[in-house]
């Protein structure tokens, strides 16, 4: 599967952006989805991850209340709304798909397909 990530930009701290991410194929419910990012200098760290069904999610406590992921299986998409943004959420986010399992991968080695990452800049 092909994914394209979108929907990056600047905001103000306090501010929402929502994230998409596309999937080609028509494979793309068999798969779990999630988001992570990438701030500079820094590693990369898993933020969200949803089930294929999206029957279940699971989120860094760092975004967590703040962060909500969705899926629409018919558009082949995956969403992050995020609201009440922080400038240390400023990163390159990306969007992974992974082999369906019984737990939610958080490891970003489980993930086998990459989007190419949106930039977020949370900044006043």
């Amino acid at each position: 599967v092909q994914l394209q990530a979108s929907g990056g930009g600047l905001v103000q701290p306090g501010g929402s952006l929502r994230l998409s991410c596309v999937g080609s194929g028509r494979t793309f419910s068999i798969y779990d989805m999630g988001w992570f990012r990438q701030a500079p200098g820094k590693e990369r760290e898993f933020v969200v991850a949803i089930t294929w069904s999206g029957g279940s999610t699971y989120y860094a406590d760092s975004v967590k209340g703040r962060f909500t992921i969705s899926r629409d299986n018919v558009k082949n998409t995956v969403y992050l709304q995020m609201n009440s943004l922080k400038p240390e959420d400023t990163a390159v986010y990306y969007c992974a798909a992974a082999l369906r399992s019984s737990i939610l991968p958080t490891y970003s080695r489980e993930y086998f397909y990459w989007g190419q990452g949106t930039l977020v800049t949370v900044s006043s």
